[in-house]
């Protein structure tokens, strides 16, 4: 099963920008649909974007415009590229990894990061 850790969090201001990045272990990443979720304090982990194992990609409308998620199968890699941040994108993201298509919920995804917290002050 594919491991994943996620880097790249961190403290910046309304408007900042960020890039997570999600490094994968094992041989068999690029058949993976690569997704990002994210978990605010007191709120339920929601579904940020997703890229498939071919570059087709979903977004949530709340990041959409702003977040752009690209993967780089040679690396084994993922990542977030997170612009136009606001207060309300504070949460913890987690990297995920799906055999599915492009699947927007959890219970679709077989592994998981630890996270990274994403802290954007007003």
């Amino acid at each position: 099963q594919v491991q994943l850790v996620e880097s790249g969090g961190g403290l910046v201001q309304a408007g900042g920008s960020l890039r997570l990045s999600c490094a994968a272990s094992g041989r068999t990443f690029s058949r993976y649909a690569m997704g990002w979720f994210r978990q605010a304090p007191g709120k339920e982990r929601e579904f940020v974007a997703v890229v498939s194992s071919i570059g087709g990609v979903l977004y949530a409308d709340s990041v959409k415009g702003r977040f752009t998620i690209s993967r780089d199968n040679a690396k084994n890699t993922v990542w977030l590229h997170m612009n136009s941040l606001k207060p309300e994108d504070t949460a913890v993201y987690y990297c995920a990894a799906s055999v599915g298509v492009l699947p927007n919920t959890e219970t679709r995804y077989d592994a998981w990061g630890r996270g990274t917290q994403v802290t954007v002050s007003s």
